[in-house]
């Protein structure tokens, strides 16, 4: 089978683009659901703007269209990630550099045209923006699927060489802001893991932690009072965004013993802790993952911490997880660009030892949500993100059911 023709669409995301560095430095100013003040990162026009995406459609020859979006992450140009992805300026490069490789070339293995994607280079020689990369092998892997007749999930346990386990995977929620109404809909829907909770400035984490560790006792007793399953202990994730150790003064120590105190509130739920601390460097991150993780393992601190700043690529997944620099690693799948690296990335972090969470974010679309699903069936991260928004029953509805309608047919397929 051949692609016939590649049609393109501008389209919106489920949640915002924001630029963290005006929200990190105290520049915002929460006004509603926006916030007031003067952008910092380049390429905004406003602290909160809308989310934009890109849908690229592929005509296969048979008549069959399968699709993809392009979506970038809401902290866009944050912590070495790329610039703003705004589709008017990029379709034009989409059409240019990208369909006419497409056009004409036959779907005969995923891998193969998803490395051809990553290899890509403008005129200047850089990379295509992740976005693109992220968008267009998504529409690849679906227009394999649908040549070979079969799911998205088994072309990649094919190529791969995997094991084909019809199961669902962890599906984590977040709450942003509205921290109490989302908890009650993700307790109500029984979510695998809970609450994210967007602790993204230290006024929300409090200058000690105290606020953070008010929220959880309010979290625990609110899962008690609220689960319908009287056998309902999820785990609690928790992302801070590095205000943790801006807190304590990027004490490994202190950092470690604040963690250990919030381990005892949450127990018996098991607690993740995301981004506990932020440096400004690759290099300086990873040194503090690893010095975190060695200080809570060495003292029998009930906690996981997650990798998520400076972690943007493939490479930087593998070096991270070499170091030990963390528990678990979130592969943040539109950092990663082509979807082979997201698969190749839980696969390194499965057979390294560190577990691997197949995460994104909220200012993706429905169909990024739905492939990353795909994804997760064939290659078993931990646990993947709850996408798009940030409303919970939106995202979980769309993750849940992708999920469950997949694995009801694998199922199906071996009986």
């Amino acid at each position: 089978m051949k692609i016939k023709d590649i049609v393109l669409s501008k389209g919106l995301t489920g949640f915002y683009f924001d630029d963290q560095k005006a929200i990190r430095m105290g520049n915002a100013v929460q006004n509603g659901i926006t916030y007031d003040g003067s952008p910092i990162t380049s390429g905004f026009h406003s602290i909160r703007q809308a989310g934009e995406s890109v849908s690229v459609q592929i005509v296969l020859g048979d008549g069959q269209v399968a699709y993809g979006d392009c979506a970038a992450v809401q902290y866009s140009g944050a912590g070495g990630r790329d610039p703003l992805f705004l589709a008017d300026t990029y379709i034009p490069t989409i059409q240019k550099l990208v369909v006419p490789l497409l056009v004409g070339k036959s779907l005969d293995s995923f891998k193969e045209i998803a490395i051809e994607i990553e290899n890509i280079r403008d005129q200047n020689g850089k990379a295509l923006h992740t976005a693109i990369r992220y968008g267009v092998t998504q529409a690849l892997l679906d227009a394999v699927a649908r040549s070979k007749q079969t799911t998205m999930a088994e072309v990649i346990v094919e190529e791969y060489g995997l094991e084909l386990i019809p199961e669902p995977v962890l599906i984590f929620c977040q709450t942003g802001d509205d921290r109490k109404t989302n908890a009650d809909r993700m307790i109500i829907k029984g979510a695998d893991m809970l609450p994210h909770g967007l602790y993204n400035n230290i006024n929300k984490l409090g200058k000690q932690g105290e606020y953070l560790k008010e929220y959880l006792a309010w979290l625990k007793a609110r899962i008690q009072e609220l689960k319908i399953n009287p056998r309902y202990l999820p785990d609690l994730q928790i992302d801070v965004y590095g205000t943790i150790g801006e807190a304590f003064d990027n004490d490994i120590k202190k950092i470690g013993e604040y963690a250990g105190e919030l381990a005892k509130v949450v127990a018996p739920h098991e607690l993740f802790i995301e981004g506990p601390i932020e440096c400004a460097s690759k290099e300086e991150q990873i040194k503090a993952m690893a010095e975190l993780r060695a200080y809570v393992d060495d003292n029998n601190i009930p906690v996981k911490f997650v990798v998520d700043e400076w972690c943007n690529t493939l490479d930087d997944i593998k070096a991270f997880v070499d170091a030990k620099a963390g528990h678990m690693i979130q592969i943040k799948a539109p950092d990663l660009g082509s979807l082979h690296n997201s698969v190749e990335a839980v696969l390194y972090c499965r057979e390294n030892g560190l577990l691997p969470y197949l995460g994104g974010s909220c200012n993706e679309t429905e169909r990024s949500a739905q492939i990353t699903v795909q994804i997760a069936v064939a290659t078993r991260p931990r646990q993947i993100l709850s996408k798009p928004g940030m409303g919970v029953d939106e995202g979980l509805s769309i993750c849940t059911n992708e999920m469950n309608r997949l694995v009801a047919l694998l199922k199906s397929k071996a009986r």
